[in-house]
């Protein structure tokens, strides 16, 4: 017979303990600890109910495994892929999260449309079969393979992807899933942790490729333990703007490609549409002749993309002058206005400064700080950035600029997209003539006398 005790739970990080407590010491959170009922089961009853998914008959030697990377399952989605390493590998799990509303659901339900051989069960826990045929027919999705299953019961749907056997399994979502044989609610760190378990073996047990969508937190971080993203093999995020239409698939993890892969895909009617030139994408409102705009060029990845850069600065009309920026790092922001008072003469002490990432992306690398210290100084000089300049270059609190990775590919593409001019570090030591006139800057003075008018 079963034995029924109970436990407490952190709901932030699983944390467990006999008895109630107001922090975690795990997490330090407070009073996230919720008292759950656990019913340990005999090992007999656990094999039972797991006899869907076939145990592994004996250890392989190292030598004797086998790995075929032709194998890969190809969405035919570019994007998509590019970010998987070339597709999805039989037998893996990947974890798909994302903003509500971003486009998680529209993205799993176009695989099927793009690849109409591949065999999917579509499980779903939030949506009823008539909603998901409803999202398939304004997408424009025709498929005999894709079969919808619309059941929270994790049994249940390990038994039907046992009879069914699909190359891919989706489960939209992870939290909605639970068993039955724990008390607590679904989308509860004891439900995720054992329902991704089980999902994990049947995935390797069975090579079904499994997609499960995840919940996103008012933190921005995926819902639930944080062992979920370490269980799984890939872990995609899903970036982007309410207010704008591209959206930005990000790899956090992949077992089996890299992780600095994006894909950049553009939300329209017919659904997620793969932009294969993002910087064109970034680029069409640009306006030359107006003060506090420079070019950048962020690696994301393998990919380089431009982007622009405006700052406004103008008189503060409070005590205290505002520092604000959307798409860049604040704090970094205030370190280069400090370089620029200390190292440079531009003074902002009385000025309001507004720094905006043209588009609403997200620069994370440094290799934009020169181009920014540009537009800051030229926000606040009134003067011009000469036309058809991208601006490249880390910079240092001394006011030098430093050498920056993946010069030859940036160059490359600011060359493709147009620019004559490309203002560099001198550390870089560029060799190569492309056609396009190389600036070799030393420190940030150079550069402003570089490019201003």
């Amino acid at each position: 017979m079963a034995k029924i005790r109970t436990q407490f739970e952190c709901t932030q990080c699983g944390y467990t303990t006999s008895k109630w407590m107001g922090s975690c010491p795990s997490c330090q959170s407070w009073n996230t600890f919720e008292e759950v009922t656990i019913q340990k089961e005999s090992a007999g009853t656990h094999k039972a109910k797991l006899a869907s998914v076939s145990p592994i008959d004996k250890p392989v030697k190292l030598n004797e495994i086998s790995f075929d990377e032709a194998s890969r399952v190809h969405a035919f989605i570019p994007e998509l892929d590019r970010v998987l390493g070339g597709g999805f590998m039989p037998g893996s799990f990947v974890l798909l999260g994302g903003d509500p509303g971003i486009g998680k659901s529209t993205l799993t339900l176009q695989i099927a449309g793009r690849n109409p051989k591949l065999k999917i069960l579509y499980c779903s826990g939030e949506e009823s079969a008539a909603q998901i045929g409803q999202r398939a027919q304004r997408l424009g999705i025709k498929s005999d393979n894709l079969e919808i299953y619309t059941e929270t019961d994790l049994a249940l749907i390990i038994e039907q992807a046992t009879r069914i056997k699909p190359d891919l399994l989706i489960i939209d979502s992870i939290q909605t899933v639970f068993r039955t044989e724990l008390t607590s609610m679904p989308g509860s760190v004891a439900q995720l942790r054992e329902c991704s378990a089980l999902l994990m073996r049947l995935s390797k047990q069975q090579k079904i490729t499994t997609l499960a969508v995840g919940h996103m937190t008012k933190d921005g971080e995926l819902a639930g333990p944080r062992v979920l993203e370490h269980m799984v093999d890939t872990v995609l995020m899903f970036e982007g703007e309410k207010n704008y239409a591209y959206r930005l698939l990000r790899s956090q993890k992949n077992r089996f490609g890299s992780t600095n892969e994006i894909g950049v895909f553009e939300m329209t009617e017919a659904g997620l549409i793969d932009v294969l030139n993002p910087s064109q994408l970034f680029l069409p409102e640009y306006q030359r002749e107006i003060s506090g705009s420079a070019i950048v060029c962020s690696m994301e990845g393998s990919r380089p993309l431009l982007l622009e850069v405006q700052a406004l600065v103008t008189e503060s009309s409070f005590g205290t002058p505002q520092r604000m920026a959307s798409g860049f790092d604040q704090k970094r922001l205030s370190l280069l206005i400090a370089v620029l008072e200390k190292r440079a003469g531009y003074f902002f002490g009385t000025k309001d400064v507004f720094l905006n990432i043209a588009g609403g992306i997200k620069i994370q690398e440094t290799s934009s700080d020169l181009g920014i210290v540009c537009a800051l100084a030229s926000g606040l000089t009134d003067r011009v950035i000469k036309e058809k300049t991208a601006i490249l270059g880390e910079v240092g609190l001394g006011a030098e600029v430093r050498a920056i990775r993946s010069i030859d590919q940036r160059v490359q593409e600011a060359k493709k997209m147009g620019f004559e001019t490309v203002v560099i570090p001198k550390a870089n030591a560029f060799k190569q003539k492309m056609g396009i006139k190389i600036i070799e800057v030393e420190t940030v003075s150079d550069a402003l006398d570089a490019v201003l008018y």
